[in-house]
């Protein structure tokens, strides 16, 4: 920045206050630089003093002041172009009024929060839940209003094709979550923590907790609990100010200990379990527990119990809510994969799967038998200068079979345009 233009010591030192206070101390040094070879020296009333009620001039320096900045504003110095080039580094794109704005009153036709649940639950209003794994899914899950869409590790055989939840990692799952994140505006998004990912101990539990929110965009984790060191985990992220939405009865990620995907709750040991583990959970602070393939009483007697929602899927009508998954209530799995992979309990409330092939067997037979695509479906046109042009310059080119080809191809397109 030149400053020949200034000689006045205070202009000078009112730059350099400026200038420090930004923390633009190469500016300030070349100021200071400025002065020493102008000779000029520091006189007595002309600086800033914080006197604690902000920055307050001297008399002097009042005195000054006005005639000073008549100058400046007929200099370069404050011209529009020098003082937005300065600052452009500094201001944010986003408009004052919204940068910090407190808080926002919260409108029902945007995200759903813990707020939101407790109210349908104190209300005894069912609450509904959709597992998706898309963005496509996601933005269905959101047009229809689902109250949560859970991001769960399901995606492992629903997605990737594998026989269990076991094989997903963290960083899959992130993919999935993001992808849910950018479809879904008003459902409270739910990232399921993956195996192998908070098992080991609490600092982990968190540290992946915090990844899910930070760079999947959830709302809130679920875990299956069950375990003491899954309670724990639960509780420790619930301190770390994360929502947490439990699991329990039919855990996929304890298949190993359980001996496949069994019902639970179906003996007096193990329908006491499931609602032991369920209060230790909201114990800790969990906002809704899952009820995984339970008998509806076990649910029931689980409900009744807690003094937070219950989510069931294969565990009756007794349960706050009902979760299923967006391919299997569409109908969408019609693989002998998708068969085996497909649980009882799940209700098809369409035939998707069915609409698809018949979508792909039709698509395949019109590309077999260049019936397809139509004109109606070939809409980008080049004029018959440009067209005379370009074979042309094909025949220049020593390409005349192209050029041959590109012709009859104008008179197909020209004949099939004029029969529409």
């Amino acid at each position: 920045m030149t400053i020949g233009l200034l000689t006045e010591p205070l202009v000078l030192v009112l730059f350099s206050n400026i200038f420090a206070a930004a923390g633009r101390w190469e500016e300030v040094s070349k100021l200071r630089e400025e002065m020493q070879i102008k000779g000029l020296k520091k006189e007595p009333d002309c600086s800033w003093h914080d006197e604690g009620r902000g920055l307050n001039l001297h008399p002097l320096s009042r005195m000054v002041l006005p005639s000073i900045i008549s100058k400046l504003a007929a200099s370069y110095v404050f011209s529009r172009a020098a003082y937005l080039s300065s600052c452009s580094r500094r201001m944010s794109n986003v408009p004052e009024n919204s940068v910090y704005g407190g808080p926002k009153s919260q409108n029902p036709d945007q995200r759903v929060t813990l707020n939101n649940l407790r109210k349908k639950y104190r209300s005894a209003e069912p609450i509904t839940v959709v597992t998706a794994y898309d963005y496509p899914s996601a933005v269905h899950v959101d047009e229809v209003g689902i109250d949560i869409c859970l991001v769960g590790d399901s995606a492992s055989m629903v997605v990737h094709g594998h026989d269990t939840t076991l094989p997903i990692s963290l960083d899959e799952m992130l993919v999935h979550c993001r992808a849910v994140a950018r479809g879904a505006k008003h459902p409270l998004l739910v990232g399921d923590l993956p195996f192998g990912s908070y098992e080991s101990s609490s600092q982990q539990a968190v540290e992946t907790a915090v990844r899910v929110l930070k760079e999947g965009g959830m709302d809130a984790i679920k875990l299956e609990g069950g375990a003491p060191s899954r309670i724990a985990a639960a509780k420790a992220i619930v301190e770390a100010g994360i929502a947490v939405m439990g699991h329990v009865g039919l855990t996929p990620q304890a298949i190993s200990v359980l001996g496949g995907f069994r019902p639970q709750g179906k003996n007096v040991a193990s329908a006491v379990k499931v609602v032991e583990t369920a209060l230790a959970l909201q114990e800790v602070g969990c906002f809704s527990v899952v009820l995984e393939c339970i008998p509806a009483i076990v649910a029931a007697a689980t409900t009744s119990a807690l003094r937070i929602p219950t989510i069931g899927i294969g565990a009756g009508s007794f349960c706050s809510g009902q979760v299923l998954v967006y391919h299997d209530l569409l109908g969408m799995m019609q693989h002998p994969h998708h068969a085996k992979v497909t649980p009882k309990f799940c209700k098809p409330y369409g035939r998707i799967g069915e609409a698809i092939n018949k979508a792909l067997l039709q698509y395949k037979e019109e590309v077999t038998n260049k019936s397809f695509p139509s004109a109606a479906h070939t809409p980008y046109k080049i004029s018959p200068d440009d067209l005379n042009g370009f074979l042309t310059e094909l025949q220049k080119m020593g390409l005349d079979k192209a050029a041959s080809a590109a012709a009859a191809a104008s008179t197909s397109t020209s004949e099939k345009t004029e029969g529409l």
